[in-house]
């Protein structure tokens, strides 16, 4: 089947090339189809402004609140299914941190210290921490997912992209929503949300979400669920509109994910007791526990005011804190060969300041960001075989200022040019601690019995100052009233930092930190529409020469585990993405996206233990989380059934072979596979009463989504797997007021 997805996705993307080269070739305005939806009617705010998303010289994906509803979306994890050449996915060994790469940029260690290669934005708020970060989907207006660096208006850590999580605004009418969803696995939703006009000028609002499934599979050992869901979440709004040139927002949302931890499958046998493969590849004799608590919560004040006709001034200040209880068995053994329990905590304070303008031919924006964040955390590495613990704290201290600014002039009518900029400056403050202590039990730093240490590896305060002044400039060109093409430069830029596992011992270098690493990026695309507005597409070619790239790689070294976190070199990106909508006839509508990825590194500087040297070892590595092909397709037929409007989706994604690390390993990595979904959604004539169906992974596909590996006797041999969810069916009921 796989070879079948593949072929027609080659022939979908060569048939789209001439398509669009035929399309660019047509000057004359094009009217609307009947029922049409077209990319002309798509609003985003990619350059921090509301902008036709034809007229965006940036790769984006927009998925509204419809969208997501009709294809049964319940997290963000879902984009990786309909947005090219992206990963969304939570980690491994994780239910709610978020792991993203973009057109194969992106970071996969989530521990304190280590920033996202692509930002995470909760209207506006820029989310620091990965932790909590598996954003579920309600009261959500759209989803933005910007592919490439946004490094000159987004700037910290969007080296990959951005994905921008819109919420609704509220009604200036009552309004009260109820839905309840049922599935497979005891799955059991409730979400209830509203908003209420207090006055003419004042609005308030807010939703509450309760997530309950069991697990998937089950902890031989404890008898606990695997792979299960306990999730509440909420948001608070307060909204305030005097009039039409003032507008101001209090919000607060808090998370608590209280799911069991997710423990791995062992995909090779060990010695002993519990290390055999079980058969369920959700099932674990793990023997760490099965305690996990995830709690994120931030409020923001959101301000925007009118000047006058041409000028607008925006505020938004924010302050986000969370804190992560949990454990990872790697071994997977009830046996204590390499447990970690860990605990993490961070907060942030972020302010920035927006001044928007818009001329006849001059649009754009110019601010001030501020960041005041610190991330923290301590974790045992419990090594049974050895007899002790290596603990693990630390601290890092991050305080940044940028300034900003995106100016886009129409050179004629037709032709325009973009000219970003921004320049950062980042002070990093790091604490590193790392030591042996004796007994393969948790050490004083997680609350063990209180015992000196047998052998201190790492104890070091450090600072270290960052710089960078990211560039972008796009030229874009009419071609019609419905098509446009744009050309376009950018840098991105990913601060650097201190290892928080780095073994001053086995790597002495690492009390020096790790440097930022930067992106350009070249881009060529094709938006628009056409056949009387029934084809709406986008698509982009691009090349990005990404250096001093930040790898964390971990191996084995005696009685203890080595971390790198080295920038390893560069590596050249390039491909090519398609992606819209194709309105067959008005009652059925065909939605797909294609990404084409090429990936590989120029050079991979990795430090020897041996001879204390680093060795380029480039050919022996590739790219993680990149695969060459990735593809969605969707149908959609709306019709009329029982005086409601219904809407059916079957869909079909496919995502081609990829590596789980940098070093490829036949055991974890993942060959092709394919995802079928079908979700059938009807609607009361009304709006007061929707039904939906939803199918998931209706092939029942076992696909891995992360893995650790640490071969070896010392090790019992532990490669684990950790894998996406099973086939699930669920119904939907809402109702609204």
């Amino acid at each position: 089947m796989n070879r079948i997805v593949k072929t027609a996705l080659l022939a979908g993307a060569a048939l789209s090339a001439l398509s669009t080269a035929a399309m660019a070739q047509d000057t004359g305005a094009m009217a609307s189809g009947p029922q049409a939806t077209s990319i002309d009617d798509i609003v985003v705010t990619a350059r921090r402004r509301d902008e036709q998303l034809k007229d965006v010289p940036v790769a984006v994906t927009a998925l509204g609140a419809e969208r997501l509803e009709e294809t049964g979306a319940t997290d963000i994890t879902a984009l990786q299914q309909q947005t090219p050449n992206a990963t969304v996915q939570a980690a491994r060994g994780s239910n709610s941190t978020l792991i993203s790469f973009v057109r194969g940029v992106g970071q996969q260690d989530p521990l304190w210290g280590f920033e996202p290669g692509v930002g995470l934005y909760l209207d506006d708020v820029y989310v620091a921490r990965p932790q909590g970060a598996v954003l579920d989907i309600f009261d959500v207006s759209r989803i933005e997912v910007l592919r490439g660096p946004q490094g000159s208006l987004y700037g910290r850590n969007t080296i990959g992209g951005a994905i921008k999580y819109v919420t609704s605004r509220l009604s200036d009418t009552p309004e009260a929503t109820l839905r309840g969803t049922y599935g497979s696995y005891n799955q059991m939703d409730f979400l209830a949300m509203g908003s209420l006009p207090v006055s003419d000028s004042l609005r308030v609002g807010g939703a509450l979400a309760s997530y309950n499934r069991d697990g998937f599979g089950t902890n031989r050992n404890t008898g606990a669920e695997v792979y299960n869901k306990d999730v509440l979440a909420g948001r608070l709004s307060v909204e305030y509109a005097p009039s039409d040139d003032f507008f101001i927002r209090l919000a607060y949302d808090r998370v608590e994910d209280n799911s069991n931890p997710r423990h791995g499958h062992r995909e090779v046998a060990g010695v002993g007791v519990g290390a055999g493969i079980p058969a369920n590849v959700y099932d674990t004799y793990a023997g760490v526990g099965d305690d996990n608590s995830v709690m994120t919560q931030g409020v923001s004040l959101t301000a925007q005011v009118n000047l006058n006709e041409h000028w607008t001034a925006k505020v938004i200040g924010a302050y986000r804190e969370g804190d992560t209880t949990t454990v990872i068995d790697f071994d997977n053994t009830p046996a204590p060969t390499l447990d970690i329990p860990a605990t993490y905590a961070d907060d942030q304070t972020t302010l920035e300041f927006q001044f928007q303008f818009n001329y006849d031919r001059v649009q754009g924006v110019a601010g001030v960001y501020y960041l005041d964040a610190t991330a923290s955390g301590a974790f045992d590495t419990i090594l049974g075989n050895y007899g002790i613990v290596i603990g693990t704290a630390g601290s890092v201290k991050t305080e940044s200022i940028a300034m900003f600014t995106d100016v886009n002039l129409d050179l004629t009518d037709r032709l325009h040019i973009g000219l970003g900029a921004r320049y950062t400056q980042d002070t990093k403050n790091g604490d590193v601690f790392r030591a042996n202590y004796l007994g393969a039990t948790r050490s004083p730093l997680l609350g063990g019995t209180v015992r000196a240490p047998i052998l201190l590896r790492t104890d070091y305060r450090a600072s270290k100052d960052f710089t960078d002044f990211s560039p972008r400039v796009a030229l874009s060109y009419d071609f019609s009233d419905a098509i446009t093409g744009y050309a376009s430069w950018s840098s991105g830029f990913k601060s650097g930092g201190f290892d928080m596992r780095g073994d001053a011992i086995l790597t002495p270098a690492t009390v020096n930190g790790y440097d930022p690493e930067t992106v350009d990026s070249y881009e060529l695309g094709l938006k628009g529409s056409a056949f009387d507005r029934r084809l709406s597409f986008s698509s982009a070619l691009f090349y990005n020469e990404y250096k001093n790239q930040q790898v964390t790689t971990q191996v084995p070294a005696g009685a203890s585990i080595a971390s790198f976190v080295d920038n390893v070199g560069q590596s050249t990106i390039y491909g090519a993405e398609f992606e819209g909508a194709l309105h067959i006839m008005d009652s059925l509508t065909a939605n797909f996206a294609i990404g084409y990825l090429e990936a590989s590194f120029d050079e991979f500087l990795r430090y020897n233990l041996t001879t204390h040297l680093y060795e380029n070892i480039a050919s022996q590595v590739v790219l993680q989380n990149a695969p060459k092909f990735t593809g969605y397709l969707g149908l959609t037929w709306r019709g009329q059934v029982a005086g409601g409007d219904v809407a059916v989706t079957p869909s079909v994604s496919y995502r081609d072979d990829y590596s789980q690390f940098e070093f490829p390993n036949p055991i974890l990595d993942q060959k092709a596979y394919t995802l079928v979904d079908l979700s059938i959604v009807w609607t009361a004539p009304n709006d007061h009463l929707t039904l939906g169906l939803y199918g998931k992974n209706l092939t029942d596909e076992e696909y891995r989504i992360g893995g650790y590996n640490f071969p070896g006797a010392a090790f019992n041999n532990s490669i684990i797997g950790y894998y996406g969810p099973p086939r699930t069916v669920s119904a939907m009921l809402q109702v609204k007021f």
